[in-house]
Protein backbone atom coordinates (compact mmCIF):
# COMPACT_ATOMS: atom_id res chain seq x y z
CA UNK A 1 0.00 0.00 0.00
CA UNK A 2 1.22 3.28 -0.92
CA UNK A 3 1.62 6.06 1.32
CA UNK A 4 -1.33 8.05 -0.20
CA UNK A 5 -3.60 4.90 -0.05
CA UNK A 6 -2.38 5.02 3.85
CA UNK A 7 -3.54 8.97 4.78
CA UNK A 8 -6.68 7.74 2.03
CA UNK A 9 -7.30 4.74 4.48
CA UNK A 10 -6.91 7.08 8.00
CA UNK A 11 -8.77 9.35 6.68
CA UNK A 12 -11.71 7.26 5.96
CA UNK A 13 -14.50 7.94 9.01
CA UNK A 14 -16.36 4.60 9.55
CA UNK A 15 -20.36 4.35 10.45
CA UNK A 16 -21.38 1.92 13.02
CA UNK A 17 -24.71 0.74 12.99
CA UNK A 18 -26.29 0.87 16.62
CA UNK A 19 -29.41 -0.06 18.16
CA UNK A 20 -30.33 2.35 20.62
CA UNK A 21 -33.73 2.30 23.30
CA UNK A 22 -35.70 5.29 22.95
CA UNK A 23 -36.45 5.78 26.85
CA UNK A 24 -37.31 9.31 27.02
CA UNK A 25 -37.59 12.63 25.02
CA UNK A 26 -33.96 13.38 26.34
CA UNK A 27 -32.58 10.22 23.79
CA UNK A 28 -33.29 12.64 20.80
CA UNK A 29 -30.46 14.58 21.60
CA UNK A 30 -27.70 11.91 22.07
CA UNK A 31 -29.62 10.24 18.63
CA UNK A 32 -29.29 13.09 16.51
CA UNK A 33 -25.72 13.77 17.72
CA UNK A 34 -25.36 9.55 16.92
CA UNK A 35 -26.73 9.91 13.32
CA UNK A 36 -24.52 13.58 12.73
CA UNK A 37 -21.39 11.53 13.23
CA UNK A 38 -22.41 9.06 10.29
CA UNK A 39 -23.97 6.27 12.14
CA UNK A 40 -26.93 4.47 10.95
CA UNK A 41 -29.41 3.62 14.03
CA UNK A 42 -32.49 1.01 15.15
CA UNK A 43 -34.28 2.58 17.24
CA UNK A 44 -36.55 0.43 19.68
CA UNK A 45 -39.65 2.49 20.66
CA UNK A 46 -41.36 0.95 22.59
CA UNK A 47 -39.74 1.30 26.11
CA UNK A 48 -40.64 4.93 25.56
CA UNK A 49 -44.25 3.92 23.91
CA UNK A 50 -44.95 2.00 27.38
CA UNK A 51 -45.01 5.37 28.89
CA UNK A 52 -46.52 7.79 26.59
CA UNK A 53 -47.44 7.45 22.56
CA UNK A 54 -48.07 11.05 22.37
CA UNK A 55 -44.08 11.46 23.38
CA UNK A 56 -42.95 8.11 21.18
CA UNK A 57 -45.50 10.76 18.25
CA UNK A 58 -43.33 13.83 19.28
CA UNK A 59 -40.15 11.89 19.05
CA UNK A 60 -40.04 10.50 15.91
CA UNK A 61 -41.57 13.53 14.09
CA UNK A 62 -38.59 15.68 15.79
CA UNK A 63 -35.99 13.11 14.28
CA UNK A 64 -37.76 12.34 10.96
CA UNK A 65 -37.53 16.69 10.65
CA UNK A 66 -34.05 16.44 11.66
CA UNK A 67 -32.90 13.43 9.60
CA UNK A 68 -34.65 15.31 6.82
CA UNK A 69 -32.69 18.59 7.10
CA UNK A 70 -29.36 16.93 6.78
CA UNK A 71 -30.40 14.76 4.03
CA UNK A 72 -30.62 11.36 5.52
CA UNK A 73 -33.62 9.01 5.21
CA UNK A 74 -35.91 7.11 7.75
CA UNK A 75 -38.32 4.33 7.83
CA UNK A 76 -40.55 2.32 10.29
CA UNK A 77 -39.29 -1.33 10.24
CA UNK A 78 -42.43 -3.02 11.99
CA UNK A 79 -44.17 -1.85 14.77
CA UNK A 80 -41.68 -1.28 17.40
CA UNK A 81 -38.94 -0.33 15.34
CA UNK A 82 -37.70 2.84 13.31
CA UNK A 83 -34.14 2.85 11.18
CA UNK A 84 -32.46 6.37 10.45
CA UNK A 85 -29.03 6.84 7.82
CA UNK A 86 -26.98 9.49 7.09
CA UNK A 87 -27.05 10.95 3.77
CA UNK A 88 -24.69 8.91 1.82
CA UNK A 89 -27.24 5.92 2.59
CA UNK A 90 -30.53 5.11 1.42
CA UNK A 91 -33.38 2.82 2.49
CA UNK A 92 -35.21 1.13 -0.29
CA UNK A 93 -39.14 0.77 0.18
CA UNK A 94 -40.73 -2.18 -1.95
CA UNK A 95 -43.85 -0.32 -4.20
CA UNK A 96 -47.09 -1.34 -2.04
CA UNK A 97 -49.28 0.61 -4.41
CA UNK A 98 -51.69 -1.78 -7.08
CA UNK A 99 -50.61 -1.41 -10.82
CA UNK A 100 -53.21 -0.64 -13.15
CA UNK A 101 -53.74 -2.79 -16.02
CA UNK A 102 -54.79 -0.83 -19.13
CA UNK A 103 -56.80 -2.40 -20.88
CA UNK A 104 -56.81 -3.44 -24.47
CA UNK A 105 -59.04 -1.55 -26.93
CA UNK A 106 -60.02 -3.69 -30.59
CA UNK A 107 -60.08 -1.56 -33.63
Amino acid sequence: MSPSEQEKKKSQKKAYLKAIPLRSLDDVEVIKHELSLGNILVLKVTPLARKSVEDVKKAVNELYGFTQSIGGDIARLGEERVVIVPNFIKIWRQETGVVEEKASTAA
